[in-house]
């Protein structure tokens, strides 16, 4: 094809119109404009190779105008082919990192995935990293932070699921970060396992603005959840989730439902945090059974929060039905604590407050079941 063309420019020059001076520059304009292209076509490349939509691929072609050769653009797609990509993991990597098509596979991508395969990661695991990782796959520092990561959070599963909540784990600084807002909750008194298990339901605490972290500890202290309590990693999840707005209208729905003080209110929400997730009408529903029917006082209620956890119909009712019914015909304890009736297991229950009972109250089994649809037996009518 250059021969071809050397013999046309050389023809049209030797041509007799060429006398004319006006000729020449048309001429050689003519030649220039069928000169052999320079490099590779990037943005056919992008489309036709790597799998990108046109719009992908126009964008994505201008960090990649420097390339001449598509040799080592071909070398990072087999590299991803054999740790088992699939075309659309691929598509999205390349869209999102033009250049990872740039890296060195011998000198970077394949020592990279040694390393990370002596922390313990599977290929598989690695395949699933890199569309995530992208760019920062292809930094060696990559493997440092992978590898601290795991010894924070445990299993290469749980380090990937929260990697995917977070991409930023691998962009931001261990030392000015993350280890900074992992020293912030140790010194809240929260350990490995618990900083792993609020990072996977709240992956950005990990390289959240410190501010942003010292305030969830304080919103978790206005609930009565201070450092140190069982409930203060629930209470810092909620938080983060939660606008404090919603935390005070819920708290002043709690205490007006259950007749809670402050004090109240904030050993309930010490001891079982899911009680501000109740709906105020839940909790006045069960507020008015405990307080009304059941003679319990609000703050008896307060210290064992767990009671509004139980099904009113299901559990609560029916559960009451029969310790007063065993009370009254004098088979059971006046002493009894009902919230311990509450707290066990319906096989739990049936052995001790049920069973014993068949010959001095037959129908005490099938009355109970009654009142857990919902129904009133007459044996458990009450003078």
């Amino acid at each position: 094809m250059l021969r071809l063309r050397s013999c046309g420019v050389a023809h049209l020059l030797s041509s007799p119109i060429t006398s004319h001076g006006y000729a020449l520059p048309r001429l050689l304009s003519a030649t220039t404009a069928v000169s052999p292209p320079t490099g590779f076509a990037v943005e056919e490349y992008l489309v036709d190779t790597c799998g990108l939509t046109r719009a992908q691929a126009l964008k994505a072609s201008a960090k990649l105008s420097h390339l001449k050769s598509p040799a080592n653009a071909d070398a990072v797609l087999a590299f991803l082919a054999g740790l088992g990509l699939s075309s659309a993991d691929v598509a999205a990597l390349v869209a999102r990192d033009p250049k990872f098509l740039c890296a060195g596979v011998e000198a970077t991508l394949s020592p990279i995935v040694v390393e990370l395969t002596g922390l313990g990661l599977s290929r598989s695991e690695i395949a699933r990293l890199v569309p995530l990782a992208a760019e920062h796959f292809r930094c060696k520092s990559v493997v440092s932070k992978v590898h601290y990561y795991l010894h924070l959070l445990g299993p290469s599963e749980k380090f990937l699921r929260v990697f995917k909540g977070n991409h930023h784990l691998l962009s931001h600084s261990l030392e000015k970060v993350v280890k900074r807002n992992v020293r912030l909750l140790r010194e809240c008194t929260l350990g490995a396992c618990d900083i792993g298990k609020l990072a996977i339901s709240l992956p950005r605490m990990l390289t959240a603005n410190v501010e942003q972290i010292r305030a969830m500890v304080a919103s978790a202290e206005a609930l009565g959840v201070p450092p140190g309590c069982a409930m203060f990693r629930q209470a810092l999840r909620s938080v983060a989730l939660v606008s404090e707005e919603k935390i005070a209208t819920k708290l002043d729905h709690l205490k007006k439902a259950t007749r809670w003080s402050d004090t109240d209110a904030g050993i309930a929400v010490s001891r079982w945090l899911s009680v501000l997730s109740l709906s105020k009408e839940t909790l006045q529903r069960k507020s008015d059974f405990f307080i009304a029917e059941v003679g319990l006082e609000p703050a008896y209620i307060a210290r064992r929060p767990a009671m509004l956890s139980f099904s009113l119909e299901g559990r609560l009712r029916p559960r009451y039905y029969v310790m007063r019914f065993l009370k009254e015909n004098g088979l059971l304890d006046h002493d009894r604590d009902y919230y311990g009736m509450v707290l066990c297991s319906e096989k739990v229950f049936a052995e001790k407050f049920i069973c014993p009972h068949k010959e001095a109250a037959p129908h005490l089994p099938e009355d109970y079941a009654a009142a857990r649809r919902g129904e009133m037996p007459t044996n458990f009518r009450f003078i």
